[in-house]
């Protein structure tokens, strides 16, 4: 979506009206009830370490250009785990000029990620808005060519470096028709948000992809659109690894009572799904019961990732006016933040998906592997869920540390015969086919006793049936 100017005046600039809403949600928190947890992690004081308790990240959006403020960078730094570039990785920023890449602001905030330890989301590859003027006159197949081209310069240029792209954003229309959103990219053919993620795929193998909306919060028209497609992309091999929700929120309408429940119908399709714009209209008690609401929500879902805020503090917001964020314009913490704080920190490892199936295709399995209760010594143990359609599956591992803390681990996995692993994530994997062995990497080899992590990898032929052997490094 547009948010500040990338240019640096640090105006809001919206071009479309405020959509969803939050302020009057409290009535829904019941729906989110509490979190089912299988250890009690230890209190965290900041918002990443804390998140990082149960296996997931907690992020925000950042603008090259404030990465000089002190309060505002000594914030990103200490409390945030995951950086969305706001405005620096989009289309007209990175290739203002047909074939000409300007890398410079998002560089600055990926190197700046990269020196304090933290992960990157890229945002985003494929926008009808935030266009140059020259893909603006384009059409056809001059377009379809330009935006193959910019996908494969830019995730290139960041290959290794990201977690998880926003492939394509914001592609279906509002309202109850589902239907895809009238754009010049559109206009282009109807294969090209297919066309979009497999060269993404290409130019950046191990990085997630992930499709972004609005308005799709709840289980309404716009995100069943969204459902479907993704059924779709999986009964075709098409990749696809997460759907982001933006969850921009404020007291037009409330928080979806099923906010939770479509986070899990998402999960359960195989993919991740990460709340990836969030932020909150309102102030005090009525907003810190909000985001605590969506905190749990996501908690909730074994599948969700992780949160990113939109904005660190109230002023740096694209809609500042509205208060929306966990710090105020001073920096100082809101009861917002220790809402989230809270809420993060009464949750330990959750427990993996128990959701029966949809019924759609392609269909989806119960976990392959019980999960199992942490072992009684030192080491740890694995569980495997499985996604599988005709031809491909995608298996999500979590490995769980015994009653001492890892600072390492491997897990081994005998794939079937004719199936091989073609992608991995969060863990490198030694061999593609018959046993193979993945490996923690540099983020999430620390596991605290008790505590738990999850990897993924997607393979073609049948998934595994066996148990997961997990060893301590």
């Amino acid at each position: 979506m547009q948010h500040q100017n990338p240019r640096g005046s640090g105006r809001p600039t919206p071009r479309r009206p405020l959509r969803l809403a939050l302020a009057g949600a409290t009535a829904g928190l019941a729906a989110f009830g509490a979190v089912a947890v299988s250890g009690t992690a230890g209190a965290a004081s900041t918002l990443g370490a804390s998140a990082a308790a149960s296996g997931r990240y907690y992020g925000a959006a950042v603008a090259a250009y404030k990465l000089s403020d002190s309060v505002y960078s000594g914030i990103l730094d200490r409390e945030f785990t995951m950086v969305t570039p706001e405005n620096e990785m989009k289309w007209d920023a990175t290739e203002p000029s047909q074939g000409s890449f300007s890398y410079g602001s998002a560089d600055q905030i990926v190197n700046h990620a990269v020196a304090a330890g933290q992960r990157i989301r890229g945002h985003a590859l494929a926008w009808h808005s935030q266009q140059p003027g020259w893909a603006q006159n384009l059409s056809g197949s001059a377009l379809r060519q330009a935006m193959v081209n910019h996908i494969t310069n830019v995730a290139g240029h960041y290959r290794g470096k990201i977690y998880a792209w926003d492939v394509v954003n914001e592609a279906f229309a509002d309202g109850s028709s589902g239907a895809r959103r009238d754009s010049n990219l559109q206009r282009t053919g109807n294969d090209w948000i297919e066309v979009a993620f497999r060269t993404a795929r290409a130019a950046d193998p191990n990085a997630k992809l992930c499709y972004n909306d609005y308005n799709t919060d709840g289980v309404n028209a716009k995100s069943t659109a969204v459902y479907n497609m993704v059924v779709d992309f999986k009964a075709r091999g098409v990749p696809i690894d997460c759907v982001g929700f933006q969850s921009h929120l404020n007291s037009a309408s409330p928080l979806p009572g099923d906010y939770q429940a479509n986070l899990q119908r998402f999960a359960n399709l195989g993919v991740e799904v990460q709340i990836t714009e969030l932020d909150i209209a309102g102030s005090g008690t009525a907003q810190a019961n909000d985001f605590a609401a969506v905190t749990r929500a996501c908690l909730a879902v074994a599948r969700c990732a992780g949160i990113t805020v939109w904005g660190i503090r109230d002023t740096d917001s694209w809609r500042a006016s509205s208060t929306p964020l966990l710090f105020d314009g001073n920096g100082n913490k809101k009861a917002a933040y220790t809402a989230v704080l809270d809420a993060l920190n009464a949750a330990g490892p959750t427990t993996p998906p128990t959701t029966t199936p949809p019924t759609t295709t392609p269909p989806t399995t119960p976990p392959t592997t019980p999960p199992t209760t942490p072992p009684g010594g030192a080491g740890c143990s694995a569980s495997v869920s499985l996604n599988q359609w005709n031809g491909g599956f995608v298996a999500t591992v979590r490995v769980t540390a015994g009653s001492s803390a890892l600072s390492g681990w491997a897990v081994s996995l005998a794939l079937p015969s004719g199936a091989s692993v073609v992608n991995t994530w969060n863990a490198q994997a030694s061999g593609s086919s018959g046993t193979v062995r993945f490996s923690n990497v540099s983020y999430n080899g620390s596991v605290g006793a008790g505590g738990s992590t999850e990897f993924g990898f997607q393979g073609t032929g049948t998934g595994p049936s066996g148990s997961a052997t997990c060893s301590a490094s």
